[in-house]
């Protein structure tokens, strides 16, 4: 059986918002236009477009549809819980939670600016990552500018903001969250990146465009 060293460096690294264990999609086909118009709610705390001005609340923009709907259906169904999304998925359909994917993914994601003091390791950890201590390039999954990979379920980093990809990684770590299947492809490449690793990764990735 494969060991968990040589399985995270073989599966590359899926940072943030989670790994995609795709099983779970609603499978939907998406309506952007509709979409747009269910999205009231959501825009209090992600922006009309998907952009959010808090850094505790992620930027949907331009995360992919498959991606999206499968976080928005691990919300609805317990695998992924979030305070703050309490009773908000509960009576979202199937094609409600499609359309509203199809929307955020057609938006364009903004950008943020890096701090200087830790983009040299941020930027080690994206593009190369540190095989001695088992962690792969973020790069694999997620593309050498962020922009991911859709229709693999590969979400977009660039400009995540930094506070919150950072929550995400220490949650994957401490197992927390969990929702990244049963290959724990989050959970074991975040239980081998130190605070200070997780910090400056977090750093780069809200600067990378």
């Amino acid at each position: 059986m494969m060991g968990s060293k040589m399985r995270v460096l073989v599966s590359g690294l899926m940072l943030v918002l989670g790994a995609m264990s795709v099983s779970g999609t609603v499978g939907a086909a998406g309506d952007a236009a509709a979409g747009q118009g269910k999205t009231a709610v959501c825009a209090g705390c992600h922006g009309v477009d998907g952009n959010s001005a808090v850094p505790n609340f992620p930027k949907l923009a331009g995360l992919g549809e498959r991606y999206l709907e499968k976080q928005i259906l691990d919300i609805k169904e317990g695998r992924r819980p979030i305070v703050e999304m309490t009773g908000m998925t509960e009576n979202l359909s199937a094609q409600d939670i499609a359309d509203i994917a199809a929307f955020y993914a057609a938006q364009p994601a903004t950008t943020g600016q890096a701090k200087a003091d830790t983009i040299e390791l941020g930027e080690q950890l994206y593009r190369a990552g540190n095989s001695a201590k088992g962690i792969p390039a973020c790069t694999g999954c997620h593309g050498p500018s962020g922009k991911g990979n859709a229709p693999a379920g590969f979400p977009r980093l660039a400009g995540q903001h930094a506070s919150y990809t950072e929550t995400q990684l220490v949650k994957f770590r401490s197992g927390e969250r969990t929702n990244d299947g049963d290959t724990r492809m989050m959970r074991d490449i975040a239980a081998n990146l130190s605070d200070n690793e997780i910090k400056a990764l977090s750093n780069y990735i809200f600067g990378l465009y």
